[in-house]
């Protein structure tokens, strides 16, 4: 089986859009995939859905250079220097490293469920939305938050929000859920505001993602190549130039505006899809 060249934009689109909004990436994957006639549950689709997420992180990489350049030089000096654990940017750093160890615990340990019996479209379905439920909840839960004065900003952020949100991100390895949509919700219901919360949220994808992605090209590497060199990165180089196109237009869209339009759309392609699969139109693997 080998990817034509469309597929490979068309996969590249779909994750450079999806990754960062909270409606499901690997949802969206996988639905994409069935509609191309790809065998959604086979070791090198699901590998090169994973290794994609590549390009997602090198553009944000690109678009948060400076302040990821400033966390780490923070956490590097504070762990020289106990007076410089104090400032903010260590903080931040510490709360993203520890937001981030459960995702890659969780994933190694269930990687086999992940990759296997979760990539189903029923999963899908169910998934977004239930979770739009918990989006929702969320936004609630902040706006009660904020009306009460407990509005939290950056510089509020601590450990204990990064070990919620990191647990909370977990949620996220089920296909429909949302890795943004989990931790961006996660933020939300702990009074973080929406910008805070969305690049947090970005902030916590690096190390996950980067970890899948790698841990995939070297799992699958055998199984990929079948798929054509040329068309991964293709897809890769696709995926990087819509994903910054993303995450430029989310944080102004946050910026003003709650996560409950996402909450409709997330319900109205659950239950579309749900309707689609009992009637047998498509087949859920």
């Amino acid at each position: 089986m080998e990817l034509t060249y469309l597929q490979a934009v068309v996969l590249g689109i779909v994750e450079g859009l999806t990754e960062f909004l909270p409606i499901s990436s690997t949802g969206h994957l996988t639905i994409t995939e069935h509609l191309l006639g790809l065998p959604v549950d086979a070791k090198a689709v699901t590998a090169y859905t994973a290794i994609i997420q590549i390009g997602a992180i090198a553009a944000t990489f690109l678009y948060f250079a400076r302040k990821i350049a400033r966390l780490f030089m923070a956490w590097v000096r504070g762990l020289g220097d106990s007076a410089r654990r104090e400032e903010r940017d260590y903080r931040l750093a510490w709360v993203v490293i520890v937001g981030s160890i459960p995702v890659g615990i969780v994933g190694f340990a269930l990687k086999d469920v992940i990759s296997g019996p979760l990539r189903s479209l029923w999963v899908v379905a169910v998934a977004l939305v239930l979770w739009s439920g918990v989006i929702w909840w969320a936004e609630r839960r902040h706006d009660e938050l904020e009306a009460r004065g407990e509005h939290r900003e950056e510089g509020d952020l601590t450990l204990r929000d990064g070990i919620v949100i990191g647990l909370v991100q977990c949620f996220s390895l089920i296909p429909g859920v949302s890795r943004s949509g989990a931790t961006i919700s996660a933020g939300l219901a702990r009074g973080i505001d929406r910008v805070t919360a969305t690049e947090l949220s970005f902030f916590m994808a690096i190390p996950a993602l980067t970890a899948a992605g790698l841990f995939e090209l070297v799992d699958a590497r055998h199984d990929l190549s079948a798929l054509g060199p040329g068309q991964m990165i293709v897809g890769i180089v696709v995926a990087f130039g819509v994903a910054y196109a993303s995450i430029a237009w989310l944080l102004r869209f946050v910026a003003s505006n709650s996560l409950r339009p996402f909450v409709w759309y997330r319900v109205a392609l659950g239950l579309v899809l749900a309707v689609a699969l009992g009637a047998g139109w498509i087949t859920a693997t």
